[in-house]
C-alpha cells in the first residue's frame, strides 16, 4: 500500500513538473488555456490537472498569470477578486487585450508552440 501511495506522488510531481515547463514556454503577451498547456505537456484531457499544478507551484515562480480558461475568462476572478485582478493587471501590462465581457481576445492572444506551427 505504502508502494503506491509513492509512486503516485512520483508520477503527480513529474506531471506538475512536465506542466510548469510548458507554463515556463509561454511568452510575455500571450496567453494558454488550461487544456492547451495539459495537451503540451503531453497530457491532452487534463486541463484540470494543469490548474491544480499551477495552483501547488511556488509563488511567483512560473508566469502563472499567462494562463486562462478555454474562453478567455479568469478562472481566479471566480474564486478570489484579488488574484484574478492581479492577473488582469499582469496580462494587461504585456498588452494582452479583453473584450467588453472581461474575457481575453483568444484569437489574438493564444500562443502556439513552435511544434504546432508547421
Amino acid at each position: 500500500m505504502r508502494r503506491h501511495a509513492t509512486t503516485e506522488r512520483r508520477a503527480a510531481a513529474s506531471a506538475y513538473t512536465r506542466i510548469w515547463a510548458v507554463v515556463r514556454r509561454i511568452p510575455r503577451g500571450r496567453v494558454a488555456s488550461y487544456g492547451q498547456v495539459a495537451a503540451v505537456a503531453g497530457m491532452p484531457g487534463h486541463a484540470r490537472l494543469a490548474g491544480y499544478a499551477l495552483h501547488a507551484s511556488p509563488t511567483d515562480a512560473l508566469p502563472w498569470h499567462r494562463v486562462v480558461n478555454a474562453q478567455g475568462r479568469l478562472s481566479l476572478a471566480r474564486t478570489n477578486l484579488v488574484s484574478g485582478l492581479t492577473q488582469r493587471m499582469r496580462l494587461l501590462r504585456e498588452g494582452v487585450s479583453f473584450d467588453r465581457r472581461g474575457r481575453v481576445r483568444m484569437e489574438r492572444h493564444r500562443w502556439t508552440p513552435r511544434a504546432a506551427r508547421r
